[in-house]
């Protein structure tokens, strides 16, 4: 099952790579897909999400 963190301030495909590298940078990501239109990232794998919500606002985007 995946989880979904909100992000808000991604307007373009950097911002897409941006927050996916981010996300994937936390240990035990296994995988992380952004939803543009959605303004979502969905993640798998075992992994504290407080420091993947830090990961994302450090690269420059509002996760919640």
């Amino acid at each position: 099952m995946a989880t979904v963190i909100k992000v808000a301030g991604m307007s373009c495909g950097h911002c897409v790579a941006t927050v996916e590298k981010a996300a994937r940078s936390v240990p035990g990501v296994t995988k992380a897909v952004v939803d543009l239109k959605g303004g979502s990232v969905a993640l798998e794998g075992v992994f504290d999400r407080e420091r993947v919500i830090e990961a994302i606002k450090a690269a420059g985007y509002q996760a919640s």
